[in-house]
């Protein structure tokens, strides 16, 4: 019997060896199967997802992928100005990913010890939305300058109103605002309702809003570009699965999304 079993054993070695003889590419995929289980099996739970408000078509697209793409995860998005998530997150927020649309606010997270090496995964720029008629005839970024133009703008802490606010430096133009709002997204409600003349808000907005706004292209000699990184949450409750989102969005599906909805690459 003894000799039996050792016979058995030589039959097993040779046979991995003969495996183990074929081709390179045979190999490489007999191994990873077995990384790529590893890594979908800590891949699981759920997730919170603070993100800058102009993600929000974006990463709603992006998490549904991530979901189907790991059965079980569940991903749930908190959409607001990346000032203040960035404050909510070091006040202790319970979040598992930041993804910020400006890096002073990223930077605020991480020297906060709440976040560390975070990628810069795209871009935006400016653009000049108005209501689908256009009542002031806003023909460039100068018409805002206009006492008769009634415009709104972010609030100058919040990465819309500061990349705005670069705009006008580089127009050599002063624009007095008749609403300052939290996020880019209010600015943009508020000339879909016809509250004002004109909204300064991002080229993706712009392009998300359809039909309900008109856009108006800004020079390039005088817009200004915001870029967007993204971090895990060093206090996250789930890090495997934050980490994969993380790397979802850089990944080619993700880049995808992004550039379909009018980002550029960072």
């Amino acid at each position: 019997m003894r000799r039996i079993a050792i016979s058995f054993a030589a039959a097993g070695i040779a046979a991995l060896t003969v495996a183990g003889c074929g081709s390179g590419s045979g190999s490489g995929s007999s191994a990873s199967p077995s990384a790529s289980s590893s890594v979908s099996s800590s891949v699981s739970g759920s997730i919170t997802v603070f993100a800058a408000a102009s993600l929000k078509e974006a990463f709603t697209t992006i998490g549904t992928q991530f979901e189907a793409a790991h059965p079980g995860v569940k991903v749930t998005f908190s959409f607001g100005a990346s000032s203040a998530l960035a404050t909510q997150i070091t006040s202790g927020a319970p979040a598992d990913v930041f993804a910020s649309a400006s890096p002073k606010n990223m930077q605020q997270v991480v020297t906060a010890g709440d976040a560390s090496n975070p990628v810069t995964f795209a871009s935006n720029m400016m653009e000049v939305a108005t209501p689908p008629a256009n009542p002031a005839h806003v023909a460039s970024v100068a018409d805002l300058a206009k006492s008769s133009v009634k415009v709104a703008l972010c609030q100058p802490q919040v990465p819309c109103g500061s990349t705005a606010a670069r705009v006008f430096k580089n127009a050599k133009i002063t624009v007095k605002p008749v609403t300052l709002q939290p996020d880019v997204k209010s600015v943009l409600t508020q000339v879909e309702i016809g509250n004002v003349d004109a909204g300064v808000v991002y080229v993706t907005d712009v392009k998300a809003a359809g039909a309900k706004v008109k856009g108006v292209v800004i020079q390039a000699d005088e817009n200004a570009s915001t870029a967007y990184p993204i971090a895990p949450v060093s206090k996250s409750g789930n890090p495997a699965t934050a980490k994969a989102f993380t790397d979802y969005v850089v990944s080619p599906p993700g880049q995808r999304v992004l550039a379909a909805a009018g980002f550029e690459k960072p």
